[in-house]
């Protein structure tokens, strides 16, 4: 067996390392390179087990030995990078020991009889992600991001979405008037209006909309849903963070088709 190809650097200087930089720490860089910084184990085994192929693995120096018995075949090309400048690329506070680049699958169109969540200027990469794994979690297949929602891709949503990005369709950067290719009914959630979750009868395939974490869903769609649904609250709380009303709709929707 021939030994894998290896390039060590220590130089913050470096084009790689300035470009890898970016990735781990602006938003929408991805957008630019056309790629994706994946870092952890964690995200990389989710990537490995949807059957991608990394571009480029990258390699703490101390953790490179330990790596070669796992990872080392994982991508076309390794890149060893010196400890310290790995701490200086991650955007964790922890920084993990390696990374992934994956190429950006770029925009993809829109699939009109898909069962889908539509995120309507969702804002926090925390709801954006965790709304990613329920998705992927109840059999959603299409997430559709609305312009003025968390790009999709930025290392935060990447983190909070813990590899369901990679068992999902994503569409991201769409005007509100693109959704109405769907061919599936849009159901809105809603803190004072209609059907309480717990006794409507919920289509499937259906595209579950969910708000702006302060103004909720926009009149515009509002207007074009097919049901308005709301989350009864015996509490008396006046709302639920998006990300758990995700969670509740989507599982009502997927568990009871």
């Amino acid at each position: 067996m021939t030994s894998p190809s290896v390039t060590t650097i220590h130089s913050r200087d470096n084009a790689f390392v300035k470009e890898l930089r970016r990735l781990a720490q602006d938003t929408t860089a991805y957008r630019k390179q056309g790629r994706v910084w994946l870092e952890g184990d964690h995200l990389c085994r989710a990537a490995i087990e949807r059957g991608l192929r990394p571009s480029v693995a990258v390699f703490s120096e101390s953790f490179w030995p330990l790596a070669l018995t796992e990872w080392a075949s994982a991508a076309t090309k390794n890149v060893v990078i010196a400890d310290g400048l790995f701490a200086d690329i991650s955007g964790l506070e922890s920084p993990a020991r390696m990374g992934f680049l994956l190429d950006w699958p770029q925009q993809v169109s829109l699939q009109a009889d898909a069962a889908t969540v539509v995120l309507d200027r969702v804002q926090d990469a925390g709801n954006v992600g965790s709304i990613l794994r329920s998705a992927a979690a109840f059999g959603f297949r299409q997430v559709v991001a609305v312009k003025g929602s968390a790009a999709l891709w930025s290392p935060k949503v990447l983190r909070a979405g813990m590899g369901a990005h990679f068992a999902l369709r994503l569409v991201e950067g769409l005007d509100e008037g693109a959704l109405e290719a769907l061919q599936v009914p849009l159901l809105v959630t809603s803190s004072h209006a209609g059907d309480f979750l717990h006794q409507a009868t919920l289509p499937w395939p259906c595209a579950w909309v969910m708000g702006h974490e302060g103004q909720g869903v926009s009149r515009g769609l509002e207007d074009r849903a097919a049901q308005r649904i709301r989350i009864a609250q015996p509490g008396g709380e006046e709302s639920l963070n998006v990300a758990a009303a995700a969670a509740i709709c989507l599982h009502a929707s997927g568990a009871g088709r």
